[in-house]
């Protein structure tokens, strides 16, 4: 059920015949889009006025030549001109009341798969194995999972990879605490939990000392803006009406307020670590911590024996962690393949960029310059170490041989903007110039407090507490006592269990997904859950109650095969205008995917759950006036359930049958 390619396809026939230039009629078909004006249009068409200066003629007769020539009679009730020449298109209830007949016959609701098939490679989630899964990874996991599970559902064969960090510093930082700090009776009984302990314990080590280290320089860089400031204000008072005198002053005391924050930041860090009797005795007892931690990760890439051994004996219990979180989160992955995966990969990453004279020396480092960036992209370090660059050079490089795909997805946060822009820009000039290189950028988690989310004790929001926590939220919402007997429904302890976990569960993902990915934003549990409003909830709740619906028509000698049978014939306004919110589903994915935002689907399910809602109340399903109005109206019913089931499934979110 793609209405706008229908439509484009009919003016396309008589645009061709008016038009000599292909461009100019594939803009005008851009211009034919759902009307901003329901009340009088359902799809526009804004092509007169754009084409006049072409085409030598008034807008308006240029829209009267092309709707004498339209055929949309089997489509449109009614094809009408307005204002400058806005062609204005009703579409024929009788005509949507077919397509959607059709759409329940169908498992797909009438979505069509694609009739040009790409291949996607999406790259998404990647935590570092090392330390367990916090807040920040769910933004890319749920919108990578669901642009995945689009792509897909549209017809296209989508690879998704989590390339995962398994062979980082993060991995020195913990074998270098396991050697030197365990606690060999809590690695015996929780070795996951002992080994994020050690991993933040180095960590916050090697954060005093390079604190402590950085205050000289910190103390100085006062000074010099402290100096800037001072030549900016007798710049100013020399010449007092300059305003680029004045911006001067204005950011160099932006720079020395930003110094002084970063050395209050320092300081606060350093107090912190001196609280802790512990933390600062073992900082003292091992100095130059960074290096050593450095030098036990050159270690394990050499291969070193007993390097190598701890790492395959952390590897797979750290993975055994992570994947019981994916399976709460219902997330798979057709590929998991690690750093360590291309480690033997990386010295031909290197011989390729000398031979296509892109690599050069510099300072003892292996780097790419490039055009238009300050700095190169290095991809080997002087001790011979490799860089993430590398790595995801051959990555790349890997995927274009293995999967051959015509776009290859990065969801991660936009921090690292900068890192793929000039990771793009070398795979260009080493010729991987089929592929759409892309980055999916996403904002920050924040908390109330505008700031990014984290614990009282200022440490990352784990992931794992964050969907206990959702749970025991849902349960107090979806589960409470009060609530079920008002409704009639009965639970025992089992249900109202799985219902508390995909409620929860899926109350975090919708919230994600529900946001603009580019944006940052306010994570509020308590809105989170809630039964009303723009929720997971409110839509799990809106199919249950088609679901309740339907069991009630049994009850009333209504069989499902009586339903199944009957027509829809959309009559009142309120089932006309929730009709055409169905059609549209197709075009809804299909808008989502253009520059892969799953909060055009959150949007769509959240006002046809509230449609549906007006139609409940206007028009009466179980009481209708006559028997084949209350069949065309539970037909309906079914297909706004498996809308929104379908739509919930596309964003990894599960349904209730009641609730």
């Amino acid at each position: 059920m793609q209405i706008l390619s229908l439509l484009r396809e009919r003016f396309a026939a008589v645009l061709n015949d008016l038009i000599d230039n292909p461009q100019l009629v594939a803009s005008s078909l851009e211009r034919i889009v759902p009307s901003r004006e329901p009340q009088l249009a359902d799809y526009q068409a804004n092509i007169a006025m754009p084409l006049a200066k072409p085409l030598g003629k008034p807008p308006l007769e240029i829209a009267k030549s092309v709707v004498d020539r339209l055929k949309l009679d089997d489509v449109c009730e009614t094809v009408s001109i307005a204002g400058a020449g806005y062609i204005n298109l009703k579409l024929s209830p009788k005509w949507m009341s077919r397509q959607l007949n059709n759409a329940t016959c169908d498992d797909r609701i009438g979505v069509e798969r694609t009739t040009d098939p790409k291949t996607f490679v999406v790259d998404y989630s990647s935590p570092n194995v090392a330390k367990p899964m916090h807040v920040g990874h769910i933004r890319s996991t749920v919108i990578g999972a669901a642009i995945a599970n689009t792509l897909r559902f549209l017809g296209h064969r989508v690879i998704t990879d989590n390339h995962l960090g398994d062979w980082g510093t993060q991995f020195g930082m913990i074998i270098y605490g396991y050697k030197h700090f365990r606690d060999e009776s809590a690695y015996q009984s929780q070795p996951v939990a002992e080994l994020s302990r050690l991993y933040r314990h180095i960590q916050a080590m090697i954060a005093y000392q390079e604190a402590v280290a950085n205050l000289p320089k910190m103390d100085a860089n006062i000074q010099q803006a402290s100096h800037r400031v001072d030549l900016a204000k007798k710049k100013l008072e020399e010449t007092p009406q300059d305003k680029k005198a004045a911006k001067e002053l204005q950011a160099a005391q932006n720079k020395l307020q930003e110094a002084h924050d970063d050395l209050a930041a320092k300081q606060e860090l350093i107090a912190q670590a001196e609280s802790s009797p512990t933390l600062l005795s073992d900082a003292k007892m091992h100095p130059d911590l960074n290096s050593a931690v450095l030098a036990e990760t050159a270690a394990l890439h050499r291969g070193e024996k007993e390097n190598l051994a701890l790492w395959n004996e952390f590897l797979p219990r750290c993975l055994d962690e992570i994947h019981a979180v994916y399976d709460r989160l219902g997330t798979r992955f057709d590929y998991e393949y690690g750093e360590s995966f291309y480690h033997d990969l990386l010295g031909s990453v290197i011989e390729e960029l000398f031979a296509k004279s892109l690599a050069v020396p510099s300072n003892g480092a292996i780097c790419v310059f490039l055009d238009g960036f300050d700095a190169p992209m290095i991809v080997q370090k002087q001790d011979g170490a490799y860089l993430y660059a590398t790595t995801d050079i051959a990555t790349a490089m890997f995927r274009e041989r293995e999967f051959e795909p015509d776009a290859c997805l990065y969801v991660v946060d936009h921090r690292q903007s900068e890192h793929f822009k000039k990771l793009f820009a070398v795979l260009e000039k080493m010729g991987y110039q089929h592929t759409q290189f892309k980055h999916i950028s996403f904002g920050t988690v924040l908390g109330k407090d505008g700031k990014p989310f984290k614990t009282r004790s200022g440490s990352t929001v784990g992931l794992e507490p964050l969907l206990d926590e959702a749970v025991e939220r849902a349960w107090a919402v979806a589960c409470d006592p009060n609530r079920l007997q008002v409704a009639g429904i009965e639970m025992d302890e089992s249900e109202k269990r799985q219902v508390a976990e995909i409620v929860g569960i899926g109350a975090i993902k919708y919230a994600d997904l529900s946001h603009n990915r580019e944006s940052n934003y306010v994570f509020d549990m308590d809105k989170m859950v809630q039964l009303e409003g723009n929720t997971a909830a409110y839509i799990q709740y809106s199919y249950a109650r088609t679901r309740s619906i339907l069991r009630k028509a049994e009850t009333q000698e209504w069989a499902r095969e009586k339903w199944e049978t009957a027509t829809i014939d959309l009559q009142a306004p309120v089932e006309i205008a929730l009709g055409l919110q169905l059609i549209r589903f197709e075009e809804t994915l299909k808008h989502s995917m253009q520059d892969y935002l799953p909060n055009v689907i959150t949007e769509y399910l959240f006002d046809t759950a509230k449609l549906f809602s007006s139609f409940f109340d206007q028009c009466p399903v179980l009481k209708a006036e006559t028997e084949a109005i209350g069949l065309s109206r539970l037909k309906l019913t079914h297909l706004v359930g498996q809308t929104l089931k379908v739509g919930l499934d596309l964003l990894g979110i599960q349904v209730i049958e009641r609730m």
